[in-house]
């Protein structure tokens, strides 16, 4: 049997690579029905043109067309596709690249990886355009509001020692962001709380129980009603900054989704979230070299009120 993590059964297109989805161990009838049931989003006009061009394929290198019969267990093969992607106009920066690692310094706006409406304007899909690197893999990621440092594995014999470094929390990672300043919110201080998702879009909330998300804050500087604060994420949970800001009065200057859901209009780059990944530093596992890497960008002036 092929490796079915990377079976390489369809080559990588346009720096794609294909999509998979693993049939049930029972079932009946074509694989054409699961994959119109299990994928609504693609019509099944769409799949018969897929496969009558030869772009869905099982783990084993098998076509499948219309008339093949449901196969329990396997893998199928697939390259995603986007009806209208909204673009990107904002590259991101390769600011480290050597044979294991590539450190990239990302846009606001821009999603690291391919999903939902995105494909070609994501960072990694430009990325192995750029650089020419199939296996160019994200070792971990970053909101695509959020703009900053991204650190991806070059070989895919490597990816897991780096995916072990934000696992075990051997990496000190630094984010700034601008938000409002209240005098009764001291700092340093800690925060603490258990995150779950809310139910609501891809929102997370805050509710009682143990602590399953810590964050370290400090204040850089205040001007007015506005602060820059220095945030180091000691677990890594989903939308973890915005969530534990927004929990202390201080949602981030221009965060369209806490304290409430407030999106732009598909194309308005006006309201970039104020939220940087300024610095990651670890011990390379590989090398066994001291690593620090710090983003060039920068986020806006405080307001002046």
């Amino acid at each position: 049997m092929y490796n079915t993590h990377d079976p390489r059964v369809l080559p990588v297109r346009a720096g794609i690579k294909p999509s998979c989805v693993v049939l049930p161990s029972r079932g009946d009838g074509v694989v054409l029905d699961y994959l119109v049931q299990r994928l609504p989003a693609v019509a099944r006009a769409d799949w018969l043109r897929r496969m009558a061009q030869g772009e869905v394929v099982s783990e084993f290198r098998q076509r499948i067309d219309a008339h093949t019969p449901f196969l329990p267990g396997v893998r199928i093969y697939y390259y995603r596709e986007v009806d209208t992607e909204p673009q990107v106009p904002f590259e991101a920066q390769v600011l480290y690249q050597d044979a294991h690692i590539v450190v990239a310094d990302k846009p606001h706006f821009l999603p690291v990886m391919p999903g939902g409406h995105y494909l070609q304007n994501t960072l990694l899909v430009r990325l192995k355009r750029q650089l020419g690197l199939p296996d160019l893999s994200p070792v971990h990621r970053i909101d695509r509001d959020t703009a900053g440092l991204v650190l991806f594995s070059v070989q895919r014999a490597d990816r897991g020692a780096y995916q072990a470094l934000f696992r075990d929390r051997l990496v000190h990672k630094t984010y700034e962001a601008v938000a409002p300043w209240r005098s009764e919110v001291t700092f340093p201080r800690e925060h603490a709380s258990r995150m779950v998702e809310s139910g609501d879009f891809i929102r997370m909330h805050e509710v009682p129980g143990e602590a399953n998300s810590r964050t370290q804050m400090e204040l850089l500087e205040s001007q007015g009603a506005w602060a820059r604060y220095r945030l180091s994420p000691i677990s890594g949970k989903r939308h973890q900054l915005r969530v534990h800001m927004a929990a202390l009065g201080l949602g981030l200057w221009g965060d369209a989704l806490y304290p409430v859901v407030n999106d732009a209009e598909p194309g308005d780059f006006s309201r970039p979230l104020q939220l940087l990944a300024r610095s990651l530093e670890f011990v390379d596992p590989v090398t066994g070299v001291p690593r620090r890497f710090e983003s060039r960008r920068s986020l806006r002036p405080l307001p002046d009120a």
